[in-house]
């Protein structure tokens, strides 16, 4: 199991945590933001790929921001994926 730690830009989040197996994301944790929102998000993506959260996140809005916590996990991930 490997922490991969992203610093979200844009949005009112300030710290996104993946504990990740692989490509499978197993634990999510979310400092900042919309609390219940961010808790329901990260318990969604527990055991979920990281292709299939990019696929269904990338590009998601938040009102009139360029951005919103789901596209973050995507950037996020794709950055993880990079790496790798």
């Amino acid at each position: 199991m490997e922490t991969f730690i992203y610093k979200p830009q844009g949005v009112c989040s300030r710290e996104m945590r993946f504990e990740m197996d692989g490509d499978i994301i197993r634990h999510v944790t979310i400092v900042g933001g919309c609390p219940g929102n961010l808790l329901g998000i990260s318990r969604i993506l527990e055991n979920k790929t990281i292709d299939e959260v990019i696929d269904a996140f990338c590009g998601v809005r938040c009102g009139g921001k360029a951005t919103s916590c789901p596209d973050q996990i995507s950037k996020a991930l794709q950055q993880y994926k990079k790496q790798g």
